[in-house]
C-alpha cells in the first residue's frame, strides 16, 4: 500500500531538477511549475523570466513514503544542486532561480531545517536556501514538462543536466529506479 506525498522545491531551472527526481526510486511524478510571487493570477514563464513576479521556478513531487522519506527527498535536492548561491545556480540568475523549499505542513518544516542544518558544515560557503510554506503552486506550460526526456540532445540538456544526472548516479546509485 502507497502513502503518497508532495515535496515542493526550487533548485534553480527547474528543467535540471525534474530531470534528477524522474530517475529516484519512489518518485510517483514530477511537475514542473512556479511558486513563492508576488503578483495577482497564474503567470506565464515569459513574466517569471522577467525576475518581476517574485515566483521561483520549482517542481513538485509526488513520491512513496514507504519507498523514499522526505527527508532522502531533501538530501537529494541539496546535494545536486549550489544551496549556497543566492539567487542563481550557474549562468541562470535572478530570485527566479533561488534555492528554496516550499513546505507543506509543520512536518516538513522541522524536516527541512534539520537538514540544512546538518548539511550545513558540507560547503565551504553557508546555504542560503529558503525554507518557506508553500503559496499557491502553478503548473508550468506543457513544452516545460518532462524538458530532458524529450530534448537530451540540446545544448542545456549536455552541458547543464547530463553532469548533473551523472552526479546524482554516482551518489545515489542505490535510490535510483532499475537498481
Amino acid at each position: 500500500m502507497s502513502n503518497i506525498q508532495t515535496a515542493t522545491l526550487g533548485g534553480g531551472c527547474f528543467w535540471c531538477t525534474e530531470a534528477v527526481f524522474q530517475e529516484v526510486k519512489g518518485v510517483e511524478k514530477v511537475i514542473s511549475g512556479y511558486a513563492g510571487g508576488n503578483v495577482p493570477g497564474r503567470p506565464t514563464y515569459r513574466e517569471i523570466c522577467s525576475g518581476l513576479t517574485g515566483h521561483a521556478e520549482v517542481i513538485q513531487i509526488e513520491y512513496d513514503a514507504n519507498v523514499i522519506s522526505y527527508e532522502e527527498i531533501l538530501i537529494i535536492f541539496m546535494t545536486t544542486h549550489d544551496p549556497t548561491t543566492l539567487n542563481r545556480q550557474g549562468a541562470d540568475r535572478g530570485t527566479q532561480y533561488r534555492s528554496v523549499i516550499f513546505y507543506h505542513n509543520e512536518d516538513q518544516k522541522e524536516v527541512a531545517d534539520t537538514v540544512l542544518k546538518e548539511l550545513n558544515p558540507y560547503y565551504d560557503d553557508k546555504i542560503v536556501t529558503e525554507v518557506s510554506p508553500l503559496p499557491e503552486f502553478f503548473e508550468a506550460e506543457q513544452e516545460h514538462q518532462d524538458y530532458y526526456q524529450r530534448n537530451q540532445t540540446a545544448g542545456y540538456c549536455t552541458f547543464v543536466i547530463d553532469p548533473k544526472l551523472r552526479k546524482l548516479r554516482k551518489l545515489y546509485a542505490d535510490k535510483l529506479k532499475g537498481s
